[in-house]
């Protein structure tokens, strides 16, 4: 049984003008590496995961959840 990860990456970037390349250039990681893991096509290791939460300030858990994220505004 495979379970989707829900993530807030791409939302987070937006808040903060930062592009998929400039992110992926701070993490380390291939631009393309950025957008799999705002679609949800890839699960980020937990190294990554952490590096994600402390790059935007956050905990791991303002990123990713097992469920999916309620709507803005709900």
């Amino acid at each position: 049984m495979t379970e989707n990860v829900h993530n807030r990456i791409a939302m987070l970037r937006a808040e903060r003008g930062i592009s998929r390349r400039q992110l992926a250039e701070a993490l380390g990681v291939h631009y393309q590496t950025i957008g799999y893991l705002e679609r949800g096509e890839y699960s980020p290791s937990l190294q990554l995961a952490l590096q994600l939460a402390d790059y935007f300030g956050v905990g791991v858990e303002v990123i990713f959840s097992l469920r999916p994220f309620p709507r803005l505004g709900s």
